[in-house]
């Protein structure tokens, strides 16, 4: 039963950082050379990955393979909200997410004052 947790938390965070960064399924394929098909099941849990793909992708995603594995992943994880920001920022134009950026950090120093 253990090894169907890992591997469903594995392919949920293999997806979630795919989205997160607004990476196409076809993207990703494409940079471990694997078919899109493939990349599928493993978001589904259904393939397993292999060491080297899994290197491959936390370094396309900037995570530590312990976040994949569940390893020490808590304090990398991102809560849905913020997720869910990241994947509609991916969708806007270079200029819109630097404007996205900026009103960031407007929000950002204006709690900073308040909490003063």
């Amino acid at each position: 039963m253990k090894n169907d947790d890992d591997r469903k938390v594995l392919s949920e965070r293999l997806r979630e950082a795919r989205e997160y960064l607004g990476f196409s399924q076809e993207d990703v394929a494409g940079y471990l050379e694997i078919p899109r098909s493939a990349l599928s099941l493993m978001e589904r849990g259904q393939r397993k990955v292999d060491a080297l793909e899994l290197k491959k992708l936390a370094g396309l995603y900037k995570r530590s393979v312990g976040y994949f594995t569940g390893e020490g992943a808590d304090k990398e994880s991102f809560g849905a909200d913020v997720a869910h920001l990241a994947r509609k920022a991916s969708q806007l134009s270079p200029e819109d997410r630097e404007e996205l950026t900026r009103f960031a950090d407007f929000l950002r120093v204006r709690k900073e004052q308040q909490e003063e």
